[in-house]
Parts: C-alpha cells; sequence; structure tokens
C-alpha cells in the first residue's frame, strides 16, 4: 500500500554498527588458492606423467603432419608427432615426436621408426590401411641396453620385426638378379624367409644379400647350405640337352632364392646367425661337387672351338672330372701358326675309387708329373667331341689312342700343356682335303686332250670305215644271204633234195634190217657159213 505524500514517515529503526571480522577476509581467498593448489597437483601430474621427447629424422617428410602422424607400436599409439621441420643442413627433414611415458623403456640404441604408408616392394603390398586412415610411424623395439632419444627413420620398413623368431644369414653374389627387399626364400619348394637388405661390395665386384630364414626352418641352413638364384624360369642349353626348372609361379613372376644342402652333405647342426654364404647362379652350380684338390692343365687345339663354353666338362669314359676353366688364342712365332689353349681345371679326387673299406678323397698318385707322363705316353690324348646335336655344344674328353703321334707332356709352361689329337670331324675333313689335295695333283686337262685326241682317230677310222669297208661288207652279206636262201629252198620238204635224202634213209633203213636178220639167223645157225641153208642142198 502507498504511503500518502502528506502523512508522516514511518519510525525506521536504527542501525547499529558491527564490527568487521577478520575470517570472513580469509575464508573469500581459500576458494582461489584451492583452485591454484589443483593446477599446480594437475601440472605436477602432467609432468610427471609426461612421456619423453624425441627427433626422428627422415629424407622426406611425406606422410607426415604435426599434431596428426600418430607412432605406433603393433598398431597402438604411443605417441604423435609435435613439430616437422628441416634440419640445418636442409638435407633431411627432422619430426619431433612426444611418447608416452610407458615408451621410456623403448627408447635404445636399435630401435627403429619408419613411416607407414602404401608400399610395393618384392612382391608384397604393405600399408593398405592408410589410404583411409593416413601415414603413421611404425616402431620396433631393439635389444641394445643404452638409451636414445635422437633416431634415423628407416627409409623401407624392416621385413621382420626384432621379435620373430629366426636367423638372419648374410649372402655373396656376383649381381643381385632380380631380387628385391621382401623377395621370398624357398626351403624344397616351400616358402621359409625372405631378404630384408642388400648392398654393393665397396669394392664394386659383388652385392652383398641379408636374408631372414623363419623358425623352424633355420635349422635346415646347415655350414653345408648351398643358396641359389630361383628367379623365373631357369631354361639350361649343354651338353645334356635341354633343362627347365623353376621353384612356384611366385617366383617366375617376383623371383625368389631357394637352399638345400647337397644330398651327400652329412648331418651337421644348424649354422649361426650371421654365417655367410655363397649365392649361385643356378641349382646346378649351387649342387655341383666342390672339390678340395684342384689342378690346372691346358690343351692345345688347332681346330675351331666352336661350341666350347667355359663351365663345359672335362669327360674321361662318361665320367665328369673337370671343365673348361678359360678359352684363350696364341700366335706362335716360330711356326706362324694360330692355336686355342683351353685351360681347364681338373679334380684328382674323382680318380680314386671308393671302397666300402676305404674313405673317398686324395690323389691316385704320390707323383702327379709322373702318373702324367707315364698315361700320355700310353696314348692319353684330350679331343673335342659333340655333347648335343641339339644344342652343337663342345665338351673335352680324355681317352687313350695308342696309334696317336708319340709327344710329352710341356712342363715349362704355366699351367702345363697336355697333347691333343683332332676330332673326328677334324680327321674325316683333314682326310677329305687330302683326298682332294690328290685329285688336284691327277692332270685331268692332259687326260682331256689325250682322250679328244682318241676320239678324233676313232672318228676317223669310223669315217674310213664308212666309206671303204661298208660296201664290200654290204656284197659279202648279199652273197651269203643268197647262199641262206638257196640252202632254205633245199632244205623245203617238197624239194628233190629233200625226197631223195628221204627215200635213200629208207633203203638204208631196209639194208639195215637185213643185216640184222642175217646176223641173227647165223647166230643161230653158224654153220650155214659152210654148209649153207638147209633148204638149198635140197
Amino acid at each position: 500500500m502507498a504511503h500518502p505524500p502528506d502523512s508522516p514517515p514511518p519510525d525506521l529503526p536504527d542501525a547499529l554498527a558491527v564490527p568487521r571480522s577478520r575470517w570472513r577476509v580469509q575464508w573469500i581467498w581459500l576458494v582461489p588458492l584451492i583452485a591454484v593448489l589443483i593446477g599446480v597437483w594437475l601440472a605436477a601430474r602432467a609432468i610427471l606423467e609426461q612421456g619423453p621427447t624425441i627427433t626422428i629424422s627422415f629424407k622426406t617428410g611425406e606422410g607426415l603432419e604435426a599434431g596428426k602422424t600418430k607412432i605406433k607400436f603393433k598398431d597402438v599409439d604411443i605417441g604423435v608427432v609435435k613439430s616437422v621441420a628441416l634440419s640445418k643442413d636442409y638435407s633431411r627433414v627432422v619430426a619431433t615426436a612426444e611418447l608416452t611415458q610407458d615408451a621410456s623403456n623403448m627408447l635404445v640404441d636399435d630401435t627403429r621408426f619408419w613411416v607407414v604408408r602404401p608400399r610395393v616392394s618384392g612382391g608384397t603390398v604393405s600399408g593398405i590401411g592408410t589410404l583411409l586412415s593416413g601415414a603413421y610411424i611404425g616402431m620396433d623395439i631393439g635389444k641394445a641396453k643404452g638409451g636414445r632419444r635422437d633416431f634415423v627413420g628407416l627409409e623401407t620398413p624392416p621385413v621382420f620385426a626384432s621379435d620373430v623368431p629366426g636367423h638372419e644369414y648374410v649372402l655373396r653374389s656376383d649381381d643381385l638378379g632380380s631380387v628385391d627387399v621382401g623377395t621370398p626364400v624357398y626351403f624344397r619348394r616351400l616358402q621359409v624367409g625372405q631378404v630384408v637388405a642388400y648392398e654393393l661390395d665397396p669394392n664394386g665386384k659383388g652385392v652383398t644379400l641379408r636374408v631372414f630364414v623363419n623358425a623352424p626352418y633355420d635349422k635346415f641352413v646347415t655350414p653345408n647350405t648351398r643358396f641359389w638364384h630361383a628367379s623365373g624360369v631357369d631354361v639350361s642349353l649343354n651338353t645334356e640337352g635341354v633343362k627347365v626348372n623353376t621353384q612356384s609361379l611366385v617366383s617366375i613372376l617376383i623371383g625368389g632364392l631357394a637352399f638345400q644342402s647337397p644330398p651327400d652333405a652329412p648331418d651337421e647342426s644348424p649354422a649361426p646367425a650371421h654365417t655367410t654364404f655363397q649365392l649361385f647362379s643356378d641349382r646346378t652350380e649351387a649342387m655341383k661337387t666342390h672339390d678340395r684338390i684342384v689342378v690346372d692343365y691346358v690343351f692345345n687345339f688347332k681346330e675351331s672351338v666352336r661350341g666350347l663354353v667355359v663351365g663345359a666338362p672335362v669327360d674321361f669314359r662318361g665320367i665328369q672330372i673337370g671343365e673348361v676353366a678359360a678359352i684363350h688364342t696364341r700366335f706362335d712365332p716360330v711356326t706362324r701358326q694360330f692355336s686355342i689353349p683351353v685351360q681347364v681345371k681338373f679334380y684328382p679326387e674323382r680318380f680314386t675309387s671308393r671302397y666300402e673299406s676305404e674313405p673317398r678323397g686324395g690323389r691316385l698318385t704320390r707323383s702327379p708329373r709322373e702318373m702324367a707322363d707315364f698315361l700320355v705316353s700310353r696314348g692319353m690324348r684330350a679331343q673335342l667331341k659333340t655333347g648335343s646335336l641339339i644344342t652343337g655344344q663342345l665338351y673335352i674328353a680324355l681317352d687313350f689312342f695308342p696309334n696317336a703321334p708319340k709327344a710329352e707332356v710341356n712342363w715349362d709352361r704355366d699351367p702345363p700343356e697336355l697333347p691333343t689329337v683332332p676330332s673326328g670331324l677334324q680327321s674325316l675333313q683333314e682326310s677329305v682335303s687330302e683326298l682332294m689335295a690328290r685329285m688336284n695333283k691327277i692332270p685331268f686337262e692332259s687326260i682331256g686332250k689325250n682322250a679328244q685326241q682318241t676320239l678324233a682317230r676313232a672318228d676317223t677310222l669310223l669315217q674310213s670305215f664308212n666309206t671303204d669297208l661298208v660296201p664290200q661288207a654290204r656284197d659279202t652279206l648279199t652273197a651269203a644271204r643268197t647262199t641262206l636262201d638257196s640252202a632254205n629252198s633245199a632244205l623245203q620238204p617238197d624239194s628233190a633234195l629233200q625226197q631223195d635224202t628221204t627215200d635213200a634213209v629208207r633203203e638204208l633203213s631196209r639194208t639195215a634190217a637185213a643185216l640184222r636178220s642175217l646176223a641173227e639167223y647165223l647166230e643161230r645157225h653158224p654153220e650155214a657159213l659152210l654148209r649153207g641153208k638147209a633148204g638149198d642142198g635140197k
């Protein structure tokens, strides 16, 4: 209800002064103090829970983005990239990343980092998931003891993690072939590993590869194991014909390596990690018998060696006892002729027999020089032979030729030179050449002139015969024909001569019958020669 303006104001209570309390001011400041304490506690907790900060350098910053690129270990986030900057010399990109506190023990000297992005290498495809989620930095924990905070990132992801069971081995080869990081390694056509790295040797004369064989297949790698290229289709043309060999369809497309121990190799314990092996070009080369004793000799051929290649076998009655090591040419200034010296490697151990009670190995004799002189004196020679009509390749055959010219081993040369004999085809060619040379010595031109003169004389004789003798011979033949016609007429059945002859023959027949009757009568009556017939006296 409003107070009327003309009425006196109501009575108001008197104000009393109350003294100010000190505790009210302290309680007001307690709230911000608590907030500060909470902030300090949170900051201390953040500091205590903060993980280590590391730097990782890469060649390029592809796929790296500050605040977004994650660092993962086994697909678990353990950090994030905070900044990306160039190095002071502008040669690399340095990524600064902050990891969780739990990752502190993972940062050792051999810990590896790499950028995971879509990649196709060595027949393997990786990082396909990053097409949608984006690139991230992968991590693999090392086994070293010392800690580290600055790292050099890998440009390619490691093929296997450090905790994968197995062993790594070193291979040395003349060239890389079709091998790449991730190329599969086969054992009896089963994939058991892969190539992890390769590099050119410092001297530039070869390539060093590192392969990883997974457990439990690493136990099949022994000191006698042979590694070889199993890339694509291996087609070889040799003295035995055409051979085609391959490991699998995958190796045909992307290549591969394979390993196996020789069939006659003894059972041995597995080779230790990082053992070095020779990488051969193919399985045939890898499985060759590697003899301990090798002796070099030279065969000096004077015929064409077309079809003979380095590696061709040296054969002794069907057994390979060596192989061709080099083929050269030589000019003899004395005879002024060219020859083809072929250097070969002999394996003396293959000449020795293998008995049940005797181990194989060693030389055939303690005096190789004396044995070589003896065999050559008995006619042992080297000869080129065709190993395959399809390929046309040659090989060297050792055998005994008793009729070969005498020869000796030339020990003055290094390597020593053994005698040779021409091949069968060369001997045939020499025989044909000798025959042609003898035929060339025949005076065919003089013989032809003499023959022409003889024919001319014969032609003159024939012409004289036709001119002088033919008319006389014609008259003689006409007279002879007349005589024959007369004789033929006289011999006709109705001719007078033929009738008289018939009558004469009849009379002779009657006379013969009368004589026969008289003879028979006198045989019965011999006294008739004195008395006559009995009927005549009466």
